[in-house]
């Protein structure tokens, strides 16, 4: 968005706002390393492709998956790199920037890697604490209509589904509340510039027909000639209200990470085959597990769950397969398991790997068969069950150390899906953000307006340990916590108790601004960390007491003493020194500049 350009509109009145990131401060931010051929925006590596080349991929897809699927995948493309910038200009904001002036620094990446040029905003409301964004613009020079003009020519529909997906990426993680970007003008249908439209989702009357293109859907390699207006033929996410990039309920998410397990669940959903689902402790596998259980045949037959290690192993088997009156002390009358319980429909066995060995071979036969005899019963019976199993554990490990039998667990590793933890799809974050501030609002009668951007950064910048289930808990004390008609702050989601304060990369300084913790490696990285940061405390200190030595004298000495350590291994020197191969490259150039060398 250019500074001459952008605009807020105010009771009517169109103020003037300056930026704090100008072009050449994000251009600062790129090195070039062509010795290496590398290219860092920041910490990220980029890459440099023929706008020809870019034409002639995205032509080829159209051509053999058809304009939907096309327009999908370029969307969700889109999507994540809008992510990925706002992060960064999150990370690169000076401190006290109003949200008007980070949501300018989004034109900037995008212009700077040749995509289209800064948006020109028409008008702009926006108020992330309330959760408001209504944003009027438009773009030039976009290489996507270019691409499909020369392609296709002139038609119906827009084109710059790419830009518009990095626009509702950007907007959703900087504002911490999912934004839709729609194009309503574009130079493919005609119009002289490309005019887009920034709402929330809720805003949208008609959503579903642009979220269809945020979900992942199957389709094969048939060629299919091109609509002239695939918009109209654009495929309904759900049954719900359209408002969020996900089936109408459970599992929300945008993310590569996310959608790469959404294509392979889609795919699985439609078979009986059993599902393995891998993943760290709160990742979100029950709700994972339900999803396949929507997607498949068996949607209105019965689905039950059980969590093998919250029952004890006395009675895992009667628990599984039933028991007859009598069976053991205590059984006074006949009871059915689960299996045949869920005859028909779909079992699923949470933390399978605490499963009895007796139990396991019992479920072995179940798999290999569908046949079963409940406790204390010579009876035969026969079920038809889906099997969807979870583990956070490594189960091969727990093979070749006895527990887990080996050919159950090739039974049960026919189709398995890896869920990925909170802190490899943080794309998610400002979806799951809006889902749970509705759904606990209204649980605890709460009138929650948004949330600060200090607490947005936070959220964003935490590693979750704990995962989704964390992440749950932390805006539900949150909101216990807030005041009707305001947003969530830091002291409501931090608490004296909290994990993101002990541990987290972000704390409040003494000016009550929200900074990043500068020894939050060194302070975790061993139980003697404590130790260590006091002896470099006490080195500091001796050092400048004793002599007048530079900040960047100390910088290359500790860039020498890498390189020396690493015997000349250029990633592991940077490795050392816990900072990017183009950090280290650009203080190593910064080195030669100044006339210090590096032996």
């Amino acid at each position: 968005m250019s500074k001459k350009s952008l605009s807020r509109k105010t009771d009517g009145v169109m103020e003037r706002a300056t930026p704090s990131l100008e072009p050449g401060d994000v251009l600062k931010h790129l090195h070039f390393n062509p010795a290496e051929g590398l290219i860092w925006l920041e910490d990220r590596r980029m890459v440099l492709l023929h706008v020809e080349s870019l034409g002639a991929l995205r032509q080829e897809f159209i051509l053999n998956v058809g304009m939907e699927a096309t327009r999908g995948l370029l969307t969700r493309f889109g999507y994540t790199a809008g992510c990925r910038d706002a992060e960064l200009a999150l990370k690169l904001q000076p401190a006290g920037t109003s949200v008007e002036q980070l949501l300018i620094s989004g034109g900037y990446f995008h212009a700077l890697q040749g995509i289209v040029s800064p948006p020109i905003v028409l008008t702009q409301e926006v108020d992330i604490e309330k959760g408001s964004c209504h944003i009027d613009f438009y773009w030039k020079n976009s290489y996507e209509d270019q691409s499909h003009i020369e392609a296709f020519g002139i038609g119906g529909s827009p084109a710059c589904w790419m830009e518009t997906g990095y626009a509702s990426g950007f907007l959703s993680t900087c504002l911490g509340r999912r934004i839709l970007v729609r194009e309503v003008e574009c130079r493919a249908m005609g119009a002289d510039v490309c005019h887009c439209i920034a709402r929330p989702v809720e805003d949208w009357p008609d959503a579903e027909l642009d979220l269809a293109y945020y979900e992942p859907r199957p389709f094969s390699f048939a060629p299919q000639v091109p609509s002239a207006r695939p918009a109209e033929r654009a495929i309904p996410i759900g049954k719900g209200d359209g408002s969020r990039f996900s089936n109408d309920e459970g599992v929300i998410g945008a993310s590569v990470a996310f959608n790469t397990v959404m294509h392979k669940i889609q795919r699985v959903a439609s078979t009986t085959a059993t599902v393995l689902l891998l993943g760290e402790s709160g990742v979100g596998k029950s709700a994972f597990a339900r999803q396949v259980r929507r997607l498949s045949a068996r949607a209105d037959k019965p689905f039950l769950e059980i969590n093998c290690a919250a029952i004890p192993e006395s009675l895992m088997e009667a628990e599984l397969f039933g028991v007859e009156r009598g069976a053991y002390t205590g059984a006074g009358e006949a009871r059915p398991g689960r299996f045949q319980v869920a005859d028909g429909g779909t079992l699923f066995l949470d933390e399978i790997g605490s499963l009895p060995m007796t139990a396991q071979g019992k479920l072995l036969r179940v798999l290999q068969t569908g046949e079963f005899e409940a406790l204390g019963s010579a009876v035969t019976k026969k079920v038809d069950v889906r099997i969807i199993a979870a583990t956070n554990e490594n189960l091969w490990a727990a093979v070749n150390e006895g527990r887990f039998r080996e050919d159950l667990f090739y039974r049960l590793n026919v189709f398995p899906i890896q869920i990925p933890p909170l802190r490899e799809r943080r794309d998610d974050i400002p979806l799951l953000l809006e889902h749970l501030l509705r759904k606990y609002s209204e649980r605890y009668g709460r009138r929650i307006s948004g949330v600060t951007a200090q607490a947005l950064q936070i959220l964003l910048s935490y590693r979750w340990p704990g995962n989704v289930r964390e992440f749950e808990n932390v805006i539900e004390r949150g909101i216990i916590l807030g005041e009707d008609d305001q947003p969530l702050g830091y002291h409501q989601l931090v608490t004296v108790d909290s994990e993101m304060g002990a541990h987290g990369p972000m704390a409040l300084n003494e000016l009550g601004l929200l900074t990043e913790k500068r020894d939050y490696d060194l302070d975790d990285a061993s139980p003697e960390a404590g130790h260590e940061a006091e002896a470099l405390n006490v080195w500091a200190e001796g050092i400048v007491a004793r002599s007048q030595v530079s900040m960047a004298f100390i910088e290359n000495t500790l860039v020498k003493a890498a390189f020396k350590a690493a015997q000349g291994n250029f990633t592991k020197a940077a490795g050392l020194l816990g900072i990017t191969r183009a950090q280290l490259s650009y203080r190593i150039k910064k080195m030669e500049e100044d006339g210090a060398s590096l032996y």
